[in-house]
């Protein structure tokens, strides 16, 4: 099939290099020329693993291409999918739908005969409706359906999790516009992946209520955490002994300095704003909003705890800046919170993230950036683990020690044994573990 994709960032670039590898000719849209530009030139905007060479690969067999006009993309093609950003919208929390509706509109004045218009942005209920409108109002008499088909890509594993999903959710409201999907997501039919067939409301919802229900996982067991510290118990045998059951299951329930990334704290948000409005508030999803970003503002408190309130001058070595690991998106990261608050009260702070760096040194000032990890170690008396990345897990324990002026190490991931790390030395900090285990 013929598909365009609108939108070259996360999203619209993993989505168009699948389907490409499905067999689909997929032509992906970006206004912005030099992102196109680069893309022509095999310049991968963003760090995904596996993403460069499957881009590269369809790229070369004339299945992918990629250009800044709009009309050139969807004149002759049987489905346009709009993947462009829905960020959160200054002032009220909503999500911001400029960019979609903006994409209507240029659909509606460029496609040619009966085509699908499929919504793989996060959007509030009721967005596919309010592209209805601007689609039939700019192509009057135009043959057309408007579908939803949330995207559920993890950051770090968006191409397993295409090619590879748990389900494929899609809301069509016509026997012609869910024929087309079948098509297009033949191959998964074809390894029987659960396809879940509703109505375009139900959908939109469904991606919210997803993301939601897992950022409440991870709040959750960070209050679990801060308890543990209290009473002496240890939150990752909680995690074990809640996860074997069926019912709840093991994922999500790690705990940690917050959740971060383009997705939850934009997603549980507009669905708290959502709520509001229909006069159906979630009081669990505020709490869990509130909880989550007081939890990010108050990791400093777990520093000075370290160093008896006093931080000026400390030497200080941060391990990670992305939100997650094999990811180098830096949104909402707890790093944005923690290490702004360690400068302004007088710490010296060194920091390494094998792939955030770049995005980071825009959006942080006062930071001294390592070359790697040992130089971001050197002379430090704490090293604070923020991002699991693999290579934080199995550092030379004996070179830590013997770069660090003091052998202190805070770690937020909980990636190392605590006895382990008393008996190489270390006098070693984690999350929601009983003070006498370090």
């Amino acid at each position: 099939m013929h598909i365009a994709m609108i939108g070259a960032g996360y999203v619209g670039l993993v989505s168009a290099a699948c389907f490409s590898e499905f067999g689909h000719n997929v032509i992906c849209v970006d206004k912005i020329k030099g992102k196109i530009d680069a893309l022509k030139r095999g310049l991968i905007p963003i760090y995904e693993p596996e993403l460069e060479a499957l881009v590269a690969k369809n790229v070369e067999a004339g299945r992918l291409s990629f250009t800044d006009t709009v009309d050139d993309a969807v004149k002759e093609v049987e489905a346009i999918f709009i993947a462009v950003g829905t960020p959160s919208r200054r002032g009220d929390g909503h999500a911001d739908l400029s960019f979609v509706f903006d994409a209507a509109l240029d659909i509606s004045r460029a496609m040619r005969g009966y085509t699908v218009i499929v919504t793989k942005s996060t959007v509030p209920v009721g967005t596919g409706d309010e592209v209805e409108k601007i689609i039939g109002n700019g192509s009057p008499g135009g043959e057309f359906d408007v579908v939803s088909n949330p995207e559920f890509l993890r950051e770090g594993s968006a191409i397993n999790d295409f090619m590879r999903p748990d389900r494929v959710v899609i809301g069509a409201h016509t026997a012609r516009a869910r024929e087309v999907m079948k098509q297009i997501y033949r191959p998964l039919f074809l390894i029987e992946t659960p396809i879940l067939y509703t109505d375009r409301n139900t959908a939109e919802l469904i991606k919210y209520a997803a993301n939601t229900f897992l950022a409440t996982k991870i709040t959750f067991i960070n209050e679990i955490a801060d308890l543990c510290e209290k009473i002496g118990a240890d939150v990752q045998d909680v995690s074990k002994g809640m996860g074997l059951d069926g019912r709840i299951g093991g994922k999500f329930l790690h705990a940690g300095p917050g959740y971060g990334g383009s997705c939850f704290p934009k997603d549980t948000l507009a669905l708290v704003r959502t709520a509001q409005s229909s006069g159906s508030p979630l009081r669990i999803v505020e709490t869990v909003v509130d909880v989550n970003d007081k939890r990010k503002k108050s990791l400093v408190n777990k520093v000075k705890k370290v160093f008896g309130d006093k931080l000026m001058g400390r030497k200080i070595a941060i391990l990670g800046l992305t939100f997650k690991p094999n990811t180098d998106d830096m949104r909402d990261s707890p790093s944005l919170e923690l290490i702004p608050s360690l400068v302004a009260d007088g710490a010296e702070v060194r920091a390494f993230d094998p792939k955030g760096m770049d995005e980071a040194k825009t959006l942080m000032d006062g930071v001294l950036w390592a070359e790697n990890i040992y130089d971001a170690i050197r002379g430090s008396e704490m090293v604070i683990i923020l991002t699991e990345w693999n290579e934080f897990r199995a550092l030379d324990l004996k070179r830590v020690k013997k770069e660090m002026l003091k052998p202190i190490m805070l770690d937020l991931r909980n990636i190392y044994d605590p006895n382990e790390m008393a008996n190489a030395g270390f006098q070693y900090y984690s999350i929601g573990r009983p003070p006498e285990t370090v």
